[in-house]
């Protein structure tokens, strides 16, 4: 008989929510927004003939927008909650030990390391993922006002911001999807089938092979601990007011990103008027 398989709890069920509605709108984003960079590609006309036309991509592609800045909205409150409530460890953040771990690995390919890195939460890969997204997302919000509100961005920068913001944008997005094709997807479905994005667990051998530090820390029994009932009172007290706050002051600017600016553009069918008159 073989032995069970022992699983571990990598993401609670907040972490896999967010996971999948941010997957959903970056679907979304990508299927909108590049048909508009590629416009006479055959697949982008396709893409915009099904959704019903250009405004219909304008539309689908906004409200995603809106849906992303409530998800970073939350996440960044889920952070600060594990950071200053719990005390969490930083372990998405870069360390030097991540370029060490980088560096193991390259040679250890190469045939010139005995053994590959031993990691922790995170794989120097994974931080480097997410810190990418960060980027990418950071440049894809200004970008996007720029491109959403013209008029009042020109207000205040020169003109030629907006063809800079195009280029940045559309790039960017070129960029992450061809990110996510091919160094996401090879690392959760051609290395190893990793579903812990959905199931919210990872095998013991997955662990062994990818955390073996975690998996370490888990067995000693040494993982992060949470505080007792008083001092989690006593930080909660303090983090609701604040996290209240920072939430209004997001929603505000959600509201001002998309709402600062009242235009009229949008394409219309030709009129047609009797041989011989111009309309």
């Amino acid at each position: 008989m073989s032995a069970k398989t022992v699983y571990y709890e990598r993401f609670p069920l907040s972490r896999r929510i967010e996971h999948i509605l941010l997957l959903s709108t970056f679907i979304l984003l990508a299927a909108t927004g590049l048909p508009q960079k590629y416009p006479f590609s055959p697949l982008s006309v396709f893409v915009t003939q099904t959704l019903g036309g250009i405004e219909n991509l304008y539309k689908i592609h906004h409200v995603c927008t809106v849906i992303v800045m409530f998800a970073v909205t939350y996440h960044l409150l889920t952070i600060a909650y594990q950071v200053f409530v719990l005390r969490s460890k930083w372990s998405m953040m870069l360390y030097p030990q991540d370029m060490k771990d980088g560096l193991q690995a390259l040679l250890y390919n190469l045939g010139f390391a005995k053994s590959p890195p031993k990691m922790g939460r995170y794989t120097f890969e994974e931080k480097f993922e997410y810190w990418a997204f960060v980027w990418g997302y950071t440049v894809m919000a200004v970008s996007g006002f720029i491109m959403w509100n013209p008029v009042v961005s020109f207000k205040y920068l020169p003109g030629e911001f907006y063809p800079a913001a195009r280029a940045a944008h559309g790039g960017e997005a070129a960029l992450a999807v061809l990110a996510i094709l091919v160094w996401h997807m090879y690392h959760v479905r051609i290395k190893r089938v990793n579903n812990a994005m959905f199931t919210g667990k990872l095998s013991e051998a997955a662990m062994e092979e990818d955390h073996p530090l975690e998996l370490e820390a888990i067995k000693a029994g040494i993982t992060d601990r949470k505080p007792d009932a008083a001092t989690l009172r006593k930080r909660l007290t303090v983090f609701y007011p604040l996290a209240a706050a920072f939430t209004v002051i997001m929603l505000f600017g959600a509201y001002k990103y998309v709402t600062i600016e009242q235009t009229a553009v949008e394409t219309v069918p030709p009129i047609s008027a009797p041989a011989g008159q111009i309309p």
